[in-house]
């Protein structure tokens, strides 16, 4: 691991009293505060008029890299919202890059890798995660933490089966053809490729838990291309791995990924402490299906942002009544923000859900 730090220091905002008590800790931590917490996945990015004007002219990965504008995309929306956390500002191919894979994300269509890894020579290639090269993270993470307060940061990072079918395919993809494909034929080869981005993810996730972040969030994107079979026997054990690179960093954890209904159950033995659920599944029956054990996250429907305000408020009421029975509810869309969103309805959406 990148350091022999086992675990957080006196002087992180979990251990000197900035955000133990914070909303958001407490429901990941299943404990359920008077005011129900609210953030939204992808709140840092293009439905802000300031955060179009900050990233003017500079290419993503270059954003992500630089502290101080990092810092600056971070903090955005919570001054403007008024959420209860902020998310880390970066792209879960980031760590990706600075373990010396050539990547870049191309407008309109995102992360493109020109020599996709689709052999065992390849995977053999990947080179480990240096701790050096993740010092501008940990410098954004630091000015952030320092500007938030009470407010926890949420650090992320993309999970295992996410990030190798980014490398396999050579960009996005609606069904990892290629990706399932070297999972059947080659185990071997799948599973160093695994193991490999859960090791860069969990370096990723530990540096910004050691900088300063409260909560991370593991983001499965496109695990719902898979059956539960291959997510349980092929895929599960490695994002359990990318969560052990936290180990006595006792920092709450949230899984969220798409596509995952029927694999709900198997997310809180990987390590996750909150399990985010996506727009297609009712908490109510989330609730259900993992035992009425665990906190949720979630799960605003995105496409309700465009319709007019009663329906968006019927919605957001009805999404958190389904919450009610879970231990605790963290609300959140059920996926990222879309660009064309209205800030506005967003700012609402907070004090709606602050005074439900």
């Amino acid at each position: 691991m990148s350091s022999v730090v086992t675990s957080l220091s006196a002087a992180h905002p979990l251990m000197d009293g900035r955000t133990a008590d914070s909303r958001l800790v407490r429901a990941a931590r299943a404990d359920r505060p008077q005011t129900l917490p609210v953030w939204f996945m992808r709140q840092a990015g293009r439905s802000l008029p300031e955060y179009r004007e900050s990233r003017a002219g500079v290419a993503m990965l270059d954003a992500c890299l630089d502290p101080a504008l990092a810092a600056e995309i971070t903090l955005q929306p919570v001054r403007r919202h008024g959420v209860d956390a902020a998310v880390f500002f970066s792209d879960i191919v980031v760590p990706v890059l600075l373990a010396g894979v050539d990547v870049k994300i191309v407008p309109g269509r995102g992360p493109v890798i020109d020599e996709p890894v689709r052999s065992a020579a390849d995977i053999l290639r990947l080179r480990p995660l240096e701790p050096e090269a993740l010092a501008p993270i940990s410098d954004a993470v630091r000015i952030v933490v320092d500007e938030l307060g009470s407010t926890p940061l949420i650090g992320f990072g993309g999970a295992p089966y996410t990030l190798a079918s980014y490398l396999v395919e050579g960009g996005p993809s609606k069904d990892q053809l290629r990706t399932r494909a070297l999972m059947r034929t080659d185990p071997h080869a799948w599973s160093a490729l695994l193991n490999w981005a859960a090791d860069v993810t969990g370096e990723f996730l530990r540096a910004q838990v050691l900088a300063g972040a409260s909560v991370v969030q593991l983001f499965d994107s496109w695990a719902g291309s898979l059956s539960r079979d291959d997510y349980v026997r092929r895929v599960s054990p490695h994002s359990k791995r990318a969560f052990q690179a936290l180990r006595g960093l006792e920092v709450p954890r949230i899984h969220f990924g798409l596509g995952m209904g029927e694999m709900l159950d198997v997310l809180p033995g990987l390590g996750a402490d909150v399990v985010g659920i996506d727009w297609r599944l009712p908490l109510d029956e989330a609730n259900r299906r993992l035992g009425g054990a665990v906190p949720l996250q979630g799960n605003i429907d995105a496409a309700f942002l465009s319709a007019p305000w009663p329906l968006v408020e019927r919605h957001v009421r009805d999404v958190v009544e389904r919450g009610a029975d879970a231990p605790a509810h963290i609300v959140n869309l059920g996926h990222g923000v879309p660009p064309e969103t209205d800030p506005t309805v967003l700012t609402r959406i907070v004090e709606l859900v602050h005074a439900l």
